[in-house]
């Protein structure tokens, strides 16, 4: 604690508010609320326990600024709009980009149809979800029109002309055909409130409905209809199975848990509808300091806490977390269920309440079906962050964590976050062609990856690796052309010293000074500039699979260049050769027997047989490739 904050702490007054973190740099690196400043920033800087990620961020703050509001209602309102301008490393930001579905029903259209929308608009719609993973709203639809027979296209109803005629789905008695004048205003709006009981949970009437009608169809031997509602019947069954048996059936709740693991902290969320569970996600809140864990491996040695290490800056992430994820909302459920005390729960649910004008209960259940589904939600909250921890470990040891590793083993004079690569191919000097390619961060560029077509064919790679250098550093600078324009941190040849030596050649003519290496695929051996002898790295190093990634992407990319090119000089040289075969009868002939080896061993009457080409022409064929024979 430097001599700033110490002064700070004894002028902060008693009053709710928000306090802002700001690190040396004056960056805003976290944002809270309290109900009492003082005694609540007062708590970062004395002695308690606290969790790594609570460390660190005391660490990083060198200085902290408040503002004073008028209740902790206003002080929740104010630090959700303080996170989302400074989107400070140690909140949350919730940034997702999934649109669940909701099922939408107008009330207000005189025959409203029921769809599925991924937008909520505040357009007097009712709106039921959002369904996510173990419920498919393509199912639910299907259920609703197979047994209330409403329609299901987009037709403006009223814009129709009279001689409209139905579509197919009135014919096979999935809809009632409004457009037609099968239904009236007023029966249509009883089977619209039908349905509305469905989605909010009595699915007495629908299973009626369906199996009515799979009798009805057994009775007049319509076996296909039948088969059709018995498996509607058993997709009910499924939706059912999902009912909370100790909530009503028309419940709406959503289930929070939060749980740390020392480099992540994760929020799993569940949502119950109508009494069943629909569904849920899991958001991960990264730890700024998970790379520099990772970069001296403790993140390899760490363990989570059992049963999560949740602390205080947690809670207020969860709180914030809950924030957001209403803050767009048109709909918010009877019960949010939490598995921690929310340092402003009041405040919390007085927002709430204000926004959707309607009573919302948050509770933090200490048994019961509530505490199940807490615990549900923990477990899977910590699944994610095993897997996702796992996950970012292991891209990290093949980007970022390769890149440093490859400074260090290598002793390069600066991070090679941009690597390009060179490779040259051909056949005995025929179709030359040399490749490319770019890696930024360990991450393979292809929009960044070029190829050239060498000026003079000829069986000598190291004149054709001195060009490729030279013509792409010639670009050097080129805003045209974001690839050529950006300098390269590490340039890597793929080939022995030979190769290396041409290339440094053509970088001291083009005036340029960047590190290079040569890579030789034989025994991957790593040759310096002024070096014979070269390195070795270890081969289980992050580094070596690498440089391998690189090359072999420039090898590919090379190669298949030069195959396209090859064949297409093979295609219309030999076949253009021969008398009366131009471009036209040549594309056929490719269309049918796609290559050239298949058009070789074709018979006169195969040839034949490919419209556009005549007999004569496949004779002419079958004697010039024998002639070459």
């Amino acid at each position: 604690m430097n001599d700033i904050i110490r002064q700070k702490l004894k002028e902060l007054p008693q009053d709710s508010g928000v306090y802002i973190m700001l690190d040396k740099a004056g960056t805003v690196i976290y944002v809270g609320k309290a109900i009492n400043l003082k005694n609540r920033v007062s708590q970062y800087f004395h002695a308690s326990i606290k969790t790594e990620k609570t460390i660190k961020l005391v660490q990083n703050i060198v200085d902290f600024r408040y503002i004073i509001t008028k209740n902790e209602v206003d002080a929740l309102v104010l630090e959700n709009n303080l996170i989302k301008e400074y989107n400070p490393k140690y909140n949350i930001l919730l940034k997702d980009d999934k649109n669940y579905p909701f099922i939408k029903i107008n009330p207000k259209e005189a025959f409203p149809k029921v769809e599925v929308v991924r937008k909520l608009v505040n357009d007097g719609s009712k709106y039921f979800g959002p369904y996510m993973v173990g419920v498919n709203t393509k199912d639910i639809l299907e259920l609703i029109h197979g047994a209330f027979m409403v329609r299901n296209c987009t037709h403006e109803l009223a814009k129709l002309p009279k001689s409209h005629r139905p579509c197919l789905m009135s014919h096979i008695g999935r809809c009632y055909a409004p457009c037609g004048g099968g239904i009236s205003r007023e029966e249509y709006a009883k089977i619209i409130s039908d349905v509305l009981e469905f989605l909010r949970g009595n699915d007495k009437h629908i299973k009626e409905v369906l199996e009515s009608k799979m009798r009805e169809a057994s009775s007049r031997l319509d076996f296909e209809s039948a088969l059709y509602y018995k498996n509607q019947l058993h997709t009910l069954d499924k939706l059912i199975r999902q009912q909370i048996s100790a909530l009503p059936k028309d419940y709406n709740m959503d289930v929070f848990s939060v749980l740390d693991n020392g480099t992540y902290t994760a929020v799993s969320v569940l949502n119950v509808r109508s009494g069943k569970l629909v569904g849920g996600d899991n958001y991960p809140v990264e730890s700024a300091n998970f790379d520099e864990r990772i970069s001296d491996g403790s993140v390899e040695k760490h363990t989570p806490a059992s049963g999560g290490l949740v602390d205080s800056i947690d809670k207020n992430l969860l709180e914030q977390f809950i924030v957001q994820y209403y803050a767009d909302a048109l709909v918010v459920p009877d019960e949010i269920v939490v598995n921690v005390t929310l340092p402003s729960e009041k405040a919390l649910q007085t927002l709430l309440c204000d926004r959707f004008s309607k009573n919302v209960n948050i509770i933090v259940p200490l048994r019961g079906v509530r505490r199940q589904l807490t615990e549900m939600a923990e477990n899977n909250a910590k699944n994610y962050l095993d897997t996702f921890v796992v996950k970012h470990l292991k891209k990290y040891n093949m980007t970022e964590g390769a890149v440093r590793r490859l400074q260090e083993e290598l002793r390069l004079t600066c991070t090679p976050n941009r690597i390009e690569c060179f490779d040259i191919s051909h056949i005995s000097g025929t179709d030359v062609v040399a490749s490319m390619v770019v890696f930024i961060g360990g991450e393979a560029r292809p929009k960044m990856y070029r190829r050239f077509k060498m000026h003079i064919d000829q069986n000598n790679d190291f004149v054709n690796m001195k060009e490729t250098v030279s013509r792409r550093l010639a670009r050097l600078g080129n805003t045209d052309d974001e690839s050529f324009s950006q300098r390269p941190d590490l340039l890597v040849i793929d080939g022995g010293r030979g190769q290396m030596t041409v290339a440094q050649e053509a970088m001291r003519e083009a005036g340029c000074d960047f590190e290079m290496i040569a890579l030789a695929e034989s025994e991957e051996r790593v040759y310096f500039p002024n070096d014979d002898t070269g390195v070795m790295l270890n081969r289980r190093s992050p580094a070596l699979a690498l440089l391998q990634r690189v090359r072999d992407e420039a090898h590919r990319f090379a190669v298949d260049y030069h195959t396209r090119l090859r064949d297409k000089r093979m295609r219309f040289s030999e076949l253009k050769d021969i008398e009366g075969i131009g471009d036209k009868k040549t594309d056929l002939l490719y269309a049918h027997f796609k290559t050239l080896d298949k058009i070789k061993s074709a018979s006169v009457e195969e040839l034949a047989e490919v419209k556009g080409v005549s007999r004569r022409d496949a004779e002419k064929i079958v004697a010039h490739f024998k002639a070459v024979k």
